[in-house]
């Protein structure tokens, strides 16, 4: 299994510290979440149905026709790359590690850097990227993908978009554009809507490939609570509206203090900061030892800092970086 960010109850043993008591900022999950309210009781008694509004609350929320519910968008990273004959992917590097892991089980991976894209494309069958790019925060202009879109389908190619951060960003999402063959974009409301622990993810694509992908996933592949919730979250505009907003706001604030303590971001978005610096493993565990988890990077060094949630959380920070040796 890969590395990921939110092991706290890992970490608490490790450094001997109360898992309540520590501040995690190793995931990029919004703090402040949508307010989940209480579920009526056949939400848990129920089995799940698909006609119960998820995907109608889904699909004017993200703007596109054809839509299947998945669980988080792990279900289809794993999924997807089964469903080609064996080919060449590009992917940048650094990336999120999970779609290289799953794609590599039966395709050559092929690490780009943004400039070579261009030059490369027609080398390859599938072209997959995150936008913004987790964790480097690198972000690919709408017609610059669709472009690339339209040269992979024109010999059966795909793009393949993660967007699980872009919820902050819509005007950079492709997602309505889906629906023609040769795109696929995913998108999850762990991080935006810090609902990560319900697991709940969408594809977007052409319908015979979405058919394809519910016959491999099977009925039932998010539970009724996290149904119930995720309709009511994609149906809240207000909150969303102001929580883009301060999330900005906040991104911004992070990106200062990090800067005031000797480590500007090297990019990021408006969820997380990235840091590459030589320094840290070391950063990473002066940090844990204070009791703040960071996600640290060790190929590329360099550490992602998620958001502080409650204002006691952002003087904790200050006053950990303050004592970084």
């Amino acid at each position: 299994m890969l590395e990921h960010g939110g092991k706290l109850a890992q970490a608490a043993q490790r450094y001997g510290i109360p898992a309540e008591t520590w501040l995690d900022l190793s995931t990029g999950i919004n703090p402040i979440g949508w307010p989940v309210p209480a579920l009526p009781a056949n939400a848990w008694r129920r089995l799940p149905e698909d006609n119960d509004g998820l995907i109608d609350a889904a699909r004017a929320y993200y703007g596109a026709a054809h839509l299947l519910a998945v669980s988080g968008s792990q279900a289809a990273i794993q999924v997807l790359p089964t469903l080609r004959a064996t080919g060449r992917v590009g992917m940048l590097h650094p990336t999120y590690s999970e779609h290289a892991h799953a794609w590599a089980k039966q395709h050559r991976v092929i690490s780009l850097n943004s400039n070579e894209i261009e030059s490369k494309l027609d080398q390859l069958d599938e072209l997959l990227l995150c936008n913004p790019n987790n964790p480097s925060g690198e972000r690919f202009a709408p017609e610059t993908l669709l472009t690339w879109r339209t040269r992979l389908a024109a010999r059966g190619g795909w793009l393949v978009v993660d967007e699980a951060f872009i919820d902050a960003e819509p005007q950079l999402s492709i997602v309505r554009h889906t629906g023609a063959e040769g795109l696929i974009v995913l998108r999850s409301l762990g991080k935006f809507f810090g609902l990560a622990g319900a697991r709940v993810g969408f594809v977007a694509a052409w319908p015979a490939l979405l058919m394809q992908m519910q016959e491999v996933l099977g009925p039932w592949s998010i539970n009724g609570p996290a149904r119930a919730i995720a309709c009511l979250a994609l149906q809240d505009s207000s909150w969303q509206q102001h929580t883009r907003a301060r999330l900005q706001l906040d991104s911004a604030r992070l990106a200062a203090l990090l800067t005031r303590h000797g480590l500007a971001p090297a990019g990021g978005t408006a969820l997380f900061q990235w840091i590459c610096t030589d320094r840290a493993a070391a950063l990473h565990e002066t940090l844990a030892r204070q009791g703040i988890l960071t996600r640290l990077f060790t190929k590329t060094a360099s550490l992602r800092f998620g958001l502080p949630g409650a204002e006691d959380e952002w003087n904790r920070l200050e006053i950990a970086l303050g004592n970084q040796t």
